[in-house]
Protein backbone atom coordinates (compact mmCIF):
# COMPACT_ATOMS: atom_id res chain seq x y z
CA UNK A 1 0.00 0.00 0.00
CA UNK A 2 1.45 3.53 -1.30
CA UNK A 3 0.71 6.85 0.26
CA UNK A 4 0.60 8.13 -2.96
CA UNK A 5 1.45 6.72 -6.55
CA UNK A 6 2.50 8.99 -8.92
CA UNK A 7 1.73 9.09 -12.84
CA UNK A 8 4.33 10.56 -15.08
CA UNK A 9 7.69 12.39 -13.46
CA UNK A 10 8.51 15.15 -15.56
CA UNK A 11 9.74 18.17 -13.76
CA UNK A 12 5.91 18.04 -11.86
CA UNK A 13 5.72 14.84 -10.99
CA UNK A 14 9.25 14.00 -9.77
CA UNK A 15 9.23 16.88 -7.88
CA UNK A 16 5.99 15.68 -5.97
CA UNK A 17 7.35 12.25 -5.41
CA UNK A 18 10.89 13.50 -4.37
CA UNK A 19 9.03 16.22 -1.66
CA UNK A 20 6.72 13.38 -0.63
CA UNK A 21 10.02 10.95 -0.55
CA UNK A 22 11.66 13.37 1.55
CA UNK A 23 8.57 14.17 4.12
CA UNK A 24 8.75 10.46 5.10
CA UNK A 25 5.40 9.40 2.96
CA UNK A 26 5.84 6.00 0.86
CA UNK A 27 5.42 7.03 -2.27
CA UNK A 28 6.35 5.73 -5.90
CA UNK A 29 6.08 7.12 -9.82
CA UNK A 30 5.24 5.71 -12.72
CA UNK A 31 6.98 7.14 -15.88
CA UNK A 32 7.29 6.15 -19.64
CA UNK A 33 11.21 7.54 -20.13
CA UNK A 34 12.35 7.53 -23.86
CA UNK A 35 10.04 10.57 -24.14
CA UNK A 36 11.30 14.33 -24.39
CA UNK A 37 9.00 17.09 -24.61
CA UNK A 38 9.56 19.93 -27.09
CA UNK A 39 10.86 23.33 -24.64
CA UNK A 40 13.14 25.72 -25.03
CA UNK A 41 14.67 24.94 -21.76
CA UNK A 42 14.65 28.13 -20.28
CA UNK A 43 14.35 28.06 -16.37
CA UNK A 44 14.73 31.55 -13.97
CA UNK A 45 16.68 32.35 -11.26
CA UNK A 46 14.15 31.70 -8.86
CA UNK A 47 13.41 28.13 -10.10
CA UNK A 48 17.00 27.34 -9.24
CA UNK A 49 16.78 28.54 -6.04
CA UNK A 50 13.58 27.00 -4.92
CA UNK A 51 14.31 23.70 -6.39
CA UNK A 52 18.00 23.89 -5.66
CA UNK A 53 19.21 23.34 -9.30
CA UNK A 54 23.08 22.35 -9.41
CA UNK A 55 24.91 24.14 -11.88
CA UNK A 56 25.98 21.01 -13.67
CA UNK A 57 22.58 21.21 -15.19
CA UNK A 58 22.29 24.63 -16.79
CA UNK A 59 23.74 24.17 -20.42
CA UNK A 60 23.84 27.61 -21.06
CA UNK A 61 23.09 31.17 -19.51
CA UNK A 62 21.14 33.79 -20.95
CA UNK A 63 22.13 37.37 -20.55
CA UNK A 64 20.17 39.12 -23.47
CA UNK A 65 16.54 37.97 -25.08
CA UNK A 66 15.72 39.38 -28.90
CA UNK A 67 12.19 40.05 -29.97
CA UNK A 68 11.49 40.10 -33.60
CA UNK A 69 8.62 41.48 -35.48
CA UNK A 70 6.56 40.60 -38.44
CA UNK A 71 8.80 43.01 -40.67
CA UNK A 72 12.11 41.86 -38.88
CA UNK A 73 12.44 44.80 -36.72
CA UNK A 74 14.47 43.43 -34.00
CA UNK A 75 14.66 44.58 -30.15
CA UNK A 76 17.66 43.28 -27.61
CA UNK A 77 16.54 43.45 -23.93
CA UNK A 78 18.92 42.88 -21.47
CA UNK A 79 19.04 41.12 -18.58
CA UNK A 80 20.01 43.04 -15.80
CA UNK A 81 21.52 41.54 -12.73
CA UNK A 82 21.11 37.95 -13.31
CA UNK A 83 21.07 35.50 -16.04
CA UNK A 84 18.12 33.48 -17.93
CA UNK A 85 19.17 29.51 -16.97
CA UNK A 86 18.80 27.02 -19.96
CA UNK A 87 18.40 23.24 -19.47
CA UNK A 88 17.96 20.03 -22.20
CA UNK A 89 14.78 18.15 -21.27
CA UNK A 90 16.63 15.33 -22.22
CA UNK A 91 19.21 15.15 -19.09
CA UNK A 92 17.06 17.63 -16.82
CA UNK A 93 14.14 15.27 -16.38
CA UNK A 94 16.72 12.29 -15.60
CA UNK A 95 17.99 14.14 -13.35
CA UNK A 96 15.21 15.30 -11.90
CA UNK A 97 14.01 11.21 -12.00
CA UNK A 98 17.20 9.82 -10.45
CA UNK A 99 16.99 12.58 -7.25
CA UNK A 100 13.21 11.40 -6.48
CA UNK A 101 14.65 8.14 -6.53
CA UNK A 102 17.28 8.73 -4.37
CA UNK A 103 15.18 10.80 -1.96
CA UNK A 104 13.45 6.98 -1.28
CA UNK A 105 10.62 7.19 -4.39
CA UNK A 106 10.23 3.65 -5.67
CA UNK A 107 10.46 3.96 -9.41
CA UNK A 108 8.33 2.02 -12.20
CA UNK A 109 9.17 1.90 -16.08
CA UNK A 110 5.69 1.88 -17.58
CA UNK A 111 2.54 2.97 -19.07
CA UNK A 112 -0.06 4.21 -17.20
CA UNK A 113 -3.87 2.42 -18.25
CA UNK A 114 -6.16 3.43 -15.34
CA UNK A 115 -7.38 4.03 -11.69
CA UNK A 116 -9.19 1.20 -10.63
CA UNK A 117 -11.07 1.06 -6.79
CA UNK A 118 -12.15 -1.67 -4.56
CA UNK A 119 -12.79 -2.54 -0.98
CA UNK A 120 -9.23 -3.41 -0.84
CA UNK A 121 -8.38 0.48 -1.87
CA UNK A 122 -7.17 2.59 -5.19
CA UNK A 123 -5.38 1.14 -7.63
CA UNK A 124 -3.23 2.38 -10.54
CA UNK A 125 -3.19 -0.08 -13.30
CA UNK A 126 -0.39 0.47 -16.05
CA UNK A 127 1.70 -1.74 -18.74
CA UNK A 128 5.07 -2.53 -17.37
CA UNK A 129 7.72 -1.31 -19.96
CA UNK A 130 10.77 -4.34 -19.30
CA UNK A 131 7.61 -7.15 -19.34
CA UNK A 132 5.05 -6.07 -21.13
CA UNK A 133 2.87 -7.15 -18.48
CA UNK A 134 -0.32 -5.56 -17.10
CA UNK A 135 0.60 -4.52 -13.01
CA UNK A 136 -1.59 -2.49 -10.28
CA UNK A 137 -0.21 -0.46 -7.61
CA UNK A 138 -2.47 0.21 -4.95
CA UNK A 139 -2.16 3.35 -2.75
CA UNK A 140 -4.43 6.08 -0.77
CA UNK A 141 -4.07 9.18 -3.54
CA UNK A 142 -2.94 9.66 -6.83
CA UNK A 143 -1.33 12.58 -8.23
CA UNK A 144 -1.79 12.94 -12.47
CA UNK A 145 1.32 14.57 -13.71
CA UNK A 146 1.04 12.87 -17.30
CA UNK A 147 1.25 15.88 -19.16
CA UNK A 148 -1.48 18.30 -21.62
CA UNK A 149 -3.24 15.19 -22.60
CA UNK A 150 -3.47 13.78 -19.20
CA UNK A 151 -5.57 10.06 -19.20
CA UNK A 152 -5.73 10.46 -15.86
CA UNK A 153 -7.19 13.84 -16.20
CA UNK A 154 -9.19 12.94 -18.77
CA UNK A 155 -10.95 9.54 -17.15
CA UNK A 156 -10.89 11.50 -13.76
CA UNK A 157 -11.54 15.34 -13.19
CA UNK A 158 -14.83 16.28 -14.34
CA UNK A 159 -13.80 19.14 -17.30
CA UNK A 160 -9.98 17.47 -17.83
CA UNK A 161 -11.08 16.29 -21.13
CA UNK A 162 -11.40 20.05 -22.44
CA UNK A 163 -8.25 22.05 -22.33
CA UNK A 164 -6.77 24.34 -24.26
CA UNK A 165 -3.34 23.55 -25.64
CA UNK A 166 -0.58 24.76 -28.87
CA UNK A 167 0.94 22.22 -30.89
CA UNK A 168 4.75 22.58 -30.41
CA UNK A 169 7.30 21.42 -32.44
CA UNK A 170 11.25 21.68 -32.45
CA UNK A 171 14.33 20.49 -33.52
CA UNK A 172 17.82 20.34 -31.10
CA UNK A 173 20.24 21.18 -33.76
CA UNK A 174 24.27 21.09 -33.14
CA UNK A 175 25.12 24.45 -32.64
CA UNK A 176 28.00 26.45 -33.96
CA UNK A 177 29.46 29.26 -32.46
CA UNK A 178 28.43 32.65 -33.05
CA UNK A 179 27.37 32.54 -36.61
CA UNK A 180 24.78 34.74 -38.76
CA UNK A 181 21.95 35.80 -36.41
CA UNK A 182 22.79 33.06 -34.16
CA UNK A 183 24.63 34.23 -30.73
CA UNK A 184 25.17 31.30 -27.82
CA UNK A 185 24.35 33.67 -25.15
CA UNK A 186 21.03 35.17 -26.51
CA UNK A 187 17.44 34.00 -26.57
CA UNK A 188 15.37 34.92 -29.92
CA UNK A 189 11.65 34.62 -30.02
CA UNK A 190 10.06 35.43 -33.23
CA UNK A 191 6.50 36.87 -33.41
CA UNK A 192 5.73 36.50 -36.65
CA UNK A 193 2.19 35.22 -38.52
CA UNK A 194 4.65 33.21 -40.88
CA UNK A 195 6.21 31.41 -38.61
CA UNK A 196 2.95 30.76 -36.12
CA UNK A 197 -0.13 33.21 -36.73
CA UNK A 198 -0.96 32.79 -32.85
CA UNK A 199 1.71 31.91 -30.69
CA UNK A 200 5.46 32.43 -32.04
CA UNK A 201 9.06 30.75 -32.54
CA UNK A 202 12.11 30.58 -30.68
CA UNK A 203 15.77 30.23 -30.89
CA UNK A 204 16.97 29.05 -27.72
CA UNK A 205 20.70 27.77 -27.14
CA UNK A 206 21.46 25.04 -25.25
CA UNK A 207 25.24 24.94 -25.06
CA UNK A 208 26.87 23.05 -27.75
CA UNK A 209 23.15 22.48 -28.90
CA UNK A 210 20.15 24.55 -29.71
CA UNK A 211 16.45 24.57 -29.68
CA UNK A 212 14.96 26.18 -32.61
CA UNK A 213 11.03 25.38 -32.87
CA UNK A 214 7.43 27.20 -32.94
CA UNK A 215 4.13 26.40 -31.73
CA UNK A 216 0.15 27.15 -32.85
CA UNK A 217 -3.12 25.86 -32.34
CA UNK A 218 -3.80 26.49 -36.08
CA UNK A 219 -3.88 22.76 -37.65
CA UNK A 220 -3.00 23.64 -41.33
CA UNK A 221 0.41 25.19 -40.00
CA UNK A 222 2.98 23.23 -41.34
CA UNK A 223 5.56 22.96 -38.01
CA UNK A 224 8.61 21.48 -39.71
CA UNK A 225 8.36 23.82 -42.77
CA UNK A 226 8.19 26.60 -40.28
CA UNK A 227 10.41 25.38 -37.72
CA UNK A 228 13.17 24.79 -41.16
CA UNK A 229 12.40 28.76 -41.95
CA UNK A 230 13.77 30.00 -38.34
CA UNK A 231 16.69 27.77 -38.74
CA UNK A 232 17.27 29.47 -42.46
CA UNK A 233 16.38 32.98 -40.60
CA UNK A 234 19.20 32.46 -38.22
CA UNK A 235 21.96 31.18 -40.22
CA UNK A 236 21.68 27.43 -38.79
CA UNK A 237 19.75 25.22 -41.66
CA UNK A 238 23.14 23.32 -42.09
CA UNK A 239 23.90 22.15 -38.52
CA UNK A 240 23.22 18.77 -38.09
CA UNK A 241 20.13 17.78 -36.51
CA UNK A 242 19.78 16.04 -33.38
CA UNK A 243 16.71 14.78 -32.56
CA UNK A 244 13.18 16.17 -33.33
CA UNK A 245 10.22 16.46 -31.27
CA UNK A 246 6.45 17.27 -31.17
CA UNK A 247 3.88 17.84 -28.26
CA UNK A 248 0.65 19.65 -27.15
CA UNK A 249 1.52 22.64 -24.88
CA UNK A 250 -1.88 23.48 -22.55
CA UNK A 251 -2.55 27.38 -22.62
CA UNK A 252 -4.67 27.53 -19.29
CA UNK A 253 -5.24 26.11 -15.78
CA UNK A 254 -7.90 23.68 -15.72
CA UNK A 255 -11.17 24.91 -13.05
CA UNK A 256 -10.64 21.84 -10.86
CA UNK A 257 -7.81 19.81 -10.55
CA UNK A 258 -8.77 16.67 -8.02
CA UNK A 259 -11.63 14.57 -7.83
CA UNK A 260 -12.70 15.40 -4.57
CA UNK A 261 -11.55 11.44 -3.63
CA UNK A 262 -8.70 10.43 -4.23
CA UNK A 263 -7.07 11.95 -7.26
CA UNK A 264 -4.81 15.30 -8.01
CA UNK A 265 -3.53 16.80 -10.85
CA UNK A 266 -0.20 18.68 -11.27
CA UNK A 267 2.12 20.45 -14.07
CA UNK A 268 0.71 20.03 -17.74
CA UNK A 269 -1.89 17.78 -16.52
CA UNK A 270 -3.41 20.70 -14.97
CA UNK A 271 -2.74 23.30 -17.18
CA UNK A 272 -0.25 25.38 -15.97
CA UNK A 273 2.06 26.81 -18.10
CA UNK A 274 2.09 30.55 -18.49
CA UNK A 275 0.19 32.22 -21.33
CA UNK A 276 1.62 34.78 -24.02
CA UNK A 277 5.46 33.09 -23.19
CA UNK A 278 4.85 29.50 -23.03
CA UNK A 279 6.59 28.81 -19.96
CA UNK A 280 6.33 25.69 -18.23
CA UNK A 281 9.38 24.37 -16.33
CA UNK A 282 9.07 26.13 -13.37
CA UNK A 283 5.19 26.26 -13.06
CA UNK A 284 5.76 22.27 -13.45
CA UNK A 285 7.88 22.31 -10.78
CA UNK A 286 5.40 24.38 -8.43
CA UNK A 287 2.50 22.14 -9.42
CA UNK A 288 4.38 19.08 -8.41
CA UNK A 289 4.94 20.76 -4.99
CA UNK A 290 1.36 21.99 -4.11
CA UNK A 291 0.23 18.76 -5.32
CA UNK A 292 2.25 17.02 -2.99
CA UNK A 293 1.87 19.26 -0.09
CA UNK A 294 -2.32 18.97 -0.70
CA UNK A 295 -1.38 15.06 -0.54
CA UNK A 296 0.54 15.23 2.57
CA UNK A 297 -2.53 17.14 3.71
CA UNK A 298 -5.12 14.48 2.94
CA UNK A 299 -2.67 12.13 4.33
CA UNK A 300 -2.77 13.76 7.80
CA UNK A 301 -6.30 14.98 8.05
CA UNK A 302 -7.93 12.23 6.49
CA UNK A 303 -10.12 15.27 5.05
CA UNK A 304 -10.11 14.63 1.02
CA UNK A 305 -11.70 18.55 0.30
CA UNK A 306 -7.68 19.33 1.22
CA UNK A 307 -6.85 18.00 -2.22
CA UNK A 308 -8.20 21.72 -3.41
CA UNK A 309 -4.97 22.84 -1.49
CA UNK A 310 -3.50 22.30 -4.99
CA UNK A 311 -5.21 24.75 -7.29
CA UNK A 312 -5.74 26.86 -4.05
CA UNK A 313 -2.18 27.59 -3.27
CA UNK A 314 -0.95 27.63 -7.17
CA UNK A 315 -3.95 30.16 -7.66
CA UNK A 316 -2.89 32.41 -4.54
CA UNK A 317 0.49 32.97 -5.80
CA UNK A 318 0.63 33.06 -9.41
CA UNK A 319 -3.46 33.60 -10.64
CA UNK A 320 -2.60 37.43 -11.64
CA UNK A 321 0.42 36.81 -13.46
CA UNK A 322 -1.32 34.38 -15.02
CA UNK A 323 -3.98 36.36 -15.64
CA UNK A 324 -2.01 39.18 -17.06
CA UNK A 325 -0.03 37.36 -19.37
CA UNK A 326 -3.42 35.64 -21.15
CA UNK A 327 -4.71 39.31 -21.42
CA UNK A 328 -1.34 39.88 -23.26
CA UNK A 329 -2.07 36.88 -25.52
CA UNK A 330 -5.30 38.26 -26.06
CA UNK A 331 -4.53 41.68 -27.29
CA UNK A 332 -1.12 40.72 -29.24
CA UNK A 333 -1.24 37.53 -30.85
CA UNK A 334 -4.67 37.79 -33.15
CA UNK A 335 -2.32 39.54 -36.35
CA UNK A 336 0.81 40.38 -37.53
CA UNK A 337 0.08 44.38 -36.84
CA UNK A 338 -0.67 43.23 -33.35
CA UNK A 339 2.24 41.62 -33.24
CA UNK A 340 4.66 45.08 -34.66
CA UNK A 341 2.87 46.88 -31.75
CA UNK A 342 4.00 44.46 -29.41
CA UNK A 343 7.43 44.26 -29.95
CA UNK A 344 7.47 48.34 -30.15
CA UNK A 345 6.50 48.06 -26.92
CA UNK A 346 9.05 46.07 -25.70
CA UNK A 347 11.16 48.91 -26.73
CA UNK A 348 10.45 50.43 -23.73
CA UNK A 349 13.15 50.67 -20.80
CA UNK A 350 10.02 50.20 -18.32
CA UNK A 351 8.72 47.23 -19.70
CA UNK A 352 11.96 45.58 -20.30
CA UNK A 353 12.65 45.84 -16.39
CA UNK A 354 9.76 45.54 -15.15
CA UNK A 355 9.38 41.89 -17.47
CA UNK A 356 12.50 40.91 -16.36
CA UNK A 357 12.51 41.22 -12.76
CA UNK A 358 8.70 39.47 -12.80
CA UNK A 359 10.47 36.67 -15.05
CA UNK A 360 13.10 36.19 -12.51
CA UNK A 361 11.36 36.54 -9.15
CA UNK A 362 7.74 35.35 -10.61
CA UNK A 363 5.88 37.89 -9.10
CA UNK A 364 4.34 41.27 -10.56
CA UNK A 365 7.00 43.93 -9.22
CA UNK A 366 5.24 46.45 -6.86
CA UNK A 367 7.91 48.35 -5.93
CA UNK A 368 7.35 51.12 -8.85
CA UNK A 369 3.69 51.82 -8.77
CA UNK A 370 4.42 54.96 -11.50
CA UNK A 371 6.23 52.63 -13.74
CA UNK A 372 3.50 50.81 -13.85
CA UNK A 373 0.91 53.28 -14.58
CA UNK A 374 3.14 54.41 -17.72
CA UNK A 375 3.23 51.03 -19.09
CA UNK A 376 -0.61 50.75 -18.66
CA UNK A 377 -1.12 54.07 -20.50
CA UNK A 378 1.65 52.93 -23.61
CA UNK A 379 0.21 49.91 -23.44
CA UNK A 380 -3.73 51.44 -24.56
CA UNK A 381 -1.32 53.84 -27.24
CA UNK A 382 0.27 51.01 -28.97
CA UNK A 383 -3.33 48.84 -29.00
CA UNK A 384 -4.85 51.56 -30.41
CA UNK A 385 -2.74 52.74 -32.84
CA UNK A 386 -1.71 56.15 -31.35
CA UNK A 387 1.94 55.39 -31.69
CA UNK A 388 3.96 55.60 -34.67
CA UNK A 389 5.56 52.83 -36.03
CA UNK A 390 9.12 55.18 -36.00
CA UNK A 391 11.72 52.56 -34.46
CA UNK A 392 14.13 50.38 -36.46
Amino acid sequence: MYDVVVVGAGPSGATAAEDLAREGRNVAFIDREGRIKPCGGAIPPRAIRDFHIPDDQLVARITTARMISPTGRRVDIPIENGFVGMVDREHFDAFLRDRAEAAGADRYRGTFTKVERDDAGTHVVFRDKDSGETRRLTTRLVIGADGARSNVARQEVAGGDKIPYVIAYHEIIEAPGKVGEYDPERCDVVYDGAISPDFYGWVFPHGKSASVGMGSMVKEVDVKQATADLRAASGLADCPTIRKEGAPIPLKPLDRWDNGRDVVLAGDAAGVVAPSSGEGIFYAMVGGRVAAAAAAATLTTGETAKLKLARHLFMREHKSVFKILGAMQDAYYKSDARRERFVSLCHDIDVQRLTFEAYMNKELVKARPLAHIKIGLKNLAHLSGLVRETYT
